[in-house]
């Protein structure tokens, strides 16, 4: 072989060398970029397992934290309407601030004539439906949905007072933060006042107040 053949060998298995090369260089980058791919979707799902991890011990925590936020909310809030248990409490109230009351009124019940939608005496059992009270729409008659809060229902009463018997200023605020701090009378939502014609320092009132009730 003389020189001049040997020189095209050389080139040629330079040339070979070269594409062999760049084939090489173009099958390893494609591979690291699929790597690259798995690594980072690997990475992405190992986050979102921490992050679950994360959440999930916080809830955790969270439950045994508020354990007890539903035996309390069923303390605070009742389960029933119970006018007859209503109307005692308000009873004994209006009591206690020597205030002496007309009536106490409900609406109007929807389960027909067997219920009654007031009390024309502040008897604690005057205003107790003789119903099933224990069906569904006994518990949910007379209520009204409160929109902001799913599953409690508010119950309008209305209270009025004896207008023979005058309430002198202090007593009728002591009945109202009375009433406020009650769990079944838990808002006063409007009260209409009129003095009275022989003492300035007396009223009678009526009074609009909410009951909530959680069935």
């Amino acid at each position: 072989m003389n020189s001049k053949r040997l020189y095209f060998v050389l080139i040629g298995v330079i040339c070979l060398l070269f594409v062999a090369l760049i084939g090489g260089t173009f099958a390893t980058n494609k591979l690291l970029t699929s790597r690259a791919t798995v690594l980072t979707s690997s990475k992405a799902k190992n986050q979102a397992l921490s992050q679950e991890q994360v959440s999930l011990t916080k809830a955790k925590k969270d439950l045994k934290t508020y354990a007890d936020l539903q035996t309390i909310a069923r303390a605070v809030v009742p389960e029933d309407k119970n006018q007859a248990e209503a109307v005692r409490e308000i009873v004994n109230i209006a009591a206690d601030h020597n205030i002496t009351l007309a009536t106490i009124n409900f609406p109007a019940s929807t389960l027909g004539a067997t219920a009654t939608g007031s009390a024309s005496s502040p008897s604690p059992t005057a205003v107790a439906p003789k119903v099933n009270v224990n069906s569904k729409a006994n518990g949910l008659s007379q209520l009204v949905a409160v929109p902001s809060i799913p599953g409690v229902y508010e119950l309008p009463i209305t209270i009025v007072s004896e207008t023979t018997k005058p309430v002198a200023y202090d007593r009728f605020i002591g009945f109202l933060s009375a009433l406020e701090h009650n769990r079944r009378t838990a808002q006063v939502s409007s009260i209409t006042i009129t003095p009275s014609a022989t003492n300035r320092g007396s009223l009678s009132f009526t009074l609009s107040i909410k009951e909530y009730i959680k069935p």
